[in-house]
């Protein structure tokens, strides 16, 4: 009987392994922001700054879903109430809200929402095609849905959102 040393087990397991690939997924920054009860989120490219709080000033004669406009660091920014664009419930009055400083090929605007989440990197493949019974008003801004924290999180496209708004849509 021939020995069988160690060595010779571990060559030939070895010798049988396939070399490993590295796959580089892209991923995905978003920032993920809550309106209400529901979870969406932007592309992190598209997001500035995100403020804490800001005083938001009322300016008279503007469509519903413009809020005001803010002082950030001597620069005049609008802020666009989303609830209202998306068609969902708008917020209590007085309750606190968070302000994205968010920027597209169409314009540049705050964005306000009631909490921001978290900030992520998502591998590109996790988001999932937009379910067919969306509601009539997000199919135009969703570009997929992804699962976080037990959460459906809408993904929503900032481009198309500001290019309806310029449009006149707010």
């Amino acid at each position: 009987m021939s020995e069988i040393t160690l060595d010779k087990i571990l060559s030939k397991q070895f010798t049988g392994r396939k070399e490993i690939v590295n796959v580089d997924e892209t991923m995905l920054k978003l920032v993920i922001f809550a309106l209400g009860n529901d979870w969406f989120a932007f592309s992190g490219k598209q997001v500035r700054e995100i403020l804490a709080c800001a005083d938001i000033f009322f300016v008279p004669g503007c469509p519903p879903s413009l809020e005001g406009v803010i002082n950030v660091r001597g620069d005049i920014e609008s802020v666009i109430r989303l609830n209202e664009l998306l068609q969902l419930p708008l917020p209590e009055p007085g309750k606190p809200a968070e302000i994205l400083l968010s920027r597209s090929s169409a314009m540049n605007s705050g964005i306000r929402v009631d909490q921001v989440i978290d900030v992520i990197d998502l591998p590109e493949s996790l988001i999932q095609a937009p379910p067919a019974n969306l509601p009539e008003t997000l199919r135009p801004f969703v570009s997929g849905i992804f699962p976080f924290n037990q959460k459906i999180v809408t993904v929503l496209d900032l481009e198309q959102i500001f290019l309806e708004y310029a449009r006149g849509l707010g």
